[in-house]
């Protein structure tokens, strides 16, 4: 038989890679078509009444912020706004003149694309978000951005339009962030106290969420932790607010109540902003700080945290002085924790955990006077102050007296011998574990709840359900009629055969 010549399958194969590959390599768009794009969505916004839309330009805001330069938002502007708009002059004297090519190249794409009548109202806000945040990159103009948000949220509160709401609840941040960084975030306290009294009463979900959260970032930063709690008492935190806001809220009740020593609830709170915070990479700072809080308050309860904890990629090494503070802890070694509580005061403080920190130490003692407990069946209150590195007998036989009362050991002391005689190891069944469990079965009931409350159901499906509805009733009466005139001829039926 002759050889039949086989043709390569190479060639075959790779061809739908290749149009894979294609359609894969799709250029990203500039940030010039990516605001160009923005404003359209948030005129499809403003005239569908759908504020989804606003809300899908808002999520991109992050990354588009970091691509702005003055050429890209001139020529925005420039493409938004007829030639002779007031809004556009406006918004084009917060930036630098441009140079004499580059303002050439603006008159000549401006004449042959430029719009008939200026945009909706929510586009010039969007705009002056953009340059508040250009305006943020250098300290230099940080009195130029305190100036703008001024100027924005007097704009905004003249408009008064709720097609606004979403991009409101943005420029409170802003504002926010721009007087921070002046060093003036006092002087905003009483801009967010009207503001929020104002969206409470217009039921801003949104904008009220976002004010609340600034107002305690604001009472935190100053360490005015009555008045946050009073804020948290007297108003509620709409249900309906983002997951971002309420990540955020939950880190702050958190930080409220550590400092009042309800470990409890704010463990609670700090795992619900865990829970509800973006990917570690989106949002790496606050992912940050929720973990340090976090590992402070579990510590405090009297848990050691998980060590995978401490090898996360985005954790490794912002939680590496709270990794020496857990062994410290685990270890029961009071000289090692004021060692590494002396060695990383300087980020505890940057952190605003020093405080709990330091509240530690009679954990890390009754730590090691379990240990010792385990250990020893007998030992002396002077040998127990040299483990400890405690000051005198005296505070070493206060320290495990104290142990003894809250359950922490079991045992006694004799005071005729000057030791201490430990018990049996405490068995590890009982009441305790019925609450553990009761714990883990609240935790997954409320993230039930509120899974199904996040939920995204079909617009306008109830009128489908009502209409199946209406008709099935309509069914039923055709069909009842139709059931009583079959029973009348039944009857006249019968009555005939009954004659007969």
């Amino acid at each position: 038989m002759a050889d039949v010549e086989m043709k390569p399958a190479d060639s075959a194969q790779d061809k739908p890679e290749d149009k894979k590959d294609t359609k894969d390599q799709t250029p990203p768009l500039t940030p010039g078509a990516e605001i160009k794009a923005n404003l359209a969505l948030i005129e499809k916004a403003v005239w569908s009444l759908e504020p989804r839309f606003a809300h899908r330009v808002l999520r991109s805001f992050t990354a588009l912020r970091k691509k702005l330069d003055d050429g890209v938002l001139r020529e925005a502007i420039q493409d938004a706004y007829p030639t002779d708009s007031s809004v556009k002059a406006s918004l084009l004297s917060w930036l630098p003149e441009a140079p004499a090519k580059e303002s050439m190249d603006v008159d000549e794409v401006s004449t042959t694309k430029s719009p008939a009548s200026d945009p909706v109202p929510e586009v010039q806000i969007y705009l002056q978000l953009l340059l508040i945040h250009h305006h943020l990159k250098t300290p230099d103009t940080y009195p130029k951005a305190v100036a703008l948000a001024q100027e924005t949220i007097a704009k905004m509160q003249a408009l008064n339009r709720r097609s606004m709401d979403p991009i409101a609840a943005k420029v409170w941040y802003v504002v926010e962030r721009t007087y921070e960084l002046a060093g003036d975030l006092a002087e905003a306290r009483p801009l967010f106290l009207a503001a929020q009294r104002t969206a409470s009463l217009r039921h801003d979900d949104e904008t009220q969420a976002s004010l609340i959260n600034r107002l305690l970032r604001n009472y935190l930063h100053y360490s005015l932790y009555d008045q946050a709690d009073k804020l948290v008492s007297k108003t509620t935190f709409p249900t309906s607010a983002s997951n971002p806001q309420f990540a955020r809220y939950h880190y702050y009740l958190g930080r409220i109540k550590a400092v009042q020593l309800n470990y409890t609830e704010a463990h609670t709170n700090l795992r619900q902003a865990i829970r509800r915070a973006p990917p570690a990479k989106t949002a790496p700072g606050f992912y940050q700080a929720v973990h340090k809080l976090s590992v402070v308050v579990e510590l405090l309860m009297g848990d050691i945290p998980d060590r995978g904890l401490f090898r996360h990629p985005v954790l490794e090494k912002a939680l590496s002085g709270y990794f020496d503070i857990v062994n410290a802890v685990r270890a029961g070694s009071l000289s090692q924790f004021q060692a590494t509580l002396s060695q990383n005061s300087a980020q505890f403080e940057t952190d605003k955990t020093y405080t709990l920190i330091g509240r530690l130490r009679q954990n890390v003692i009754k730590t090691g006077i379990r240990r010792l407990s385990l250990s020893y069946s007998r030992i002396s209150l002077r040998d127990i102050c040299f483990k400890l590195h405690l000051d005198s007998e005296e505070d070493a036989e206060y320290i495990v007296g104290k142990a003894i009362r809250d359950g922490v050991i079991e045992g006694r002391i004799v005071h005729e011998q000057g030791w201490m005689e430990c018990d049996g190891q405490k068995s590890g069944y009982g009441p305790e574990v019925s609450e553990v469990f009761g714990k883990r079965i609240s935790y997954c009931l409320e993230l039930h709840n509120q899974s199904v409350k996040a939920m995204r159901y079909p617009l306008n499906a109830h009128r489908k359900e009502l209409a199946a509805a209406e008709g099935a009733r309509e069914r039923e009466k055709e069909l009842a009629k139709e059931i009583q005139e079959g029973g009348d001829i039944d009857d006249d039926d019968v009555g005939a055969g009954d004659a007969f």
